[in-house]
């Protein structure tokens, strides 16, 4: 049986982001932990190793699988900032150009520092997750 392997728990987020090597990650880390509690209105919680995210919904999928996963969250990798905003672009397609300087994956959006994204279009992006995610798996 599948076991997921990314879950919540009770690290301490600021502890996390202190032992960030790169000083401008570790700067926007700490901002990008402002935005993203502002925006969503939850507070923020480890998950696995190194991803911060807000608050949480649980999938299923068709084939059985299911699982949680935060609403939307962030994790300051070696090379890059990964933003975990699922659906993000759904309810604004054109988004993700007007964001900035970003590669993007299925549910990922990539990005080398803050300063290369509009932080009020990350904020968009952040609410549309939230909106697309709390509609796709409502709570029951």
């Amino acid at each position: 049986m599948y076991e997921q392997k990314t879950k919540e728990h009770g690290g301490d987020v600021v502890e996390f982001i202190e032992a960030v090597q790169k000083p401008g990650m570790k700067e926007d880390a700490y901002k990008l932990l402002e935005i993203f509690e502002q925006t969503t209105g939850y507070p923020p919680k480890m998950w696995g190793d190194s991803i911060i995210g807000c608050s949480s919904y649980h999938y299923r999928y068709a084939t059985g699988h299911e699982g949680d996963a935060p609403l939307a969250g962030f994790s300051p990798r070696k090379a890059k900032i990964s933003l975990y905003l699922t659906g993000c672009a759904e309810k604004e397609p054109d988004a993700l150009e007007r964001l900035g300087k970003c590669t993007s994956g299925k549910s990922c959006i990539y990005v080398n520092k803050l300063s290369d994204i509009d932080p009020e279009v990350l904020k968009t992006l952040i609410r549309n997750a939230v909106a697309y995610l709390k509609e796709t798996y409502p709570e029951k």
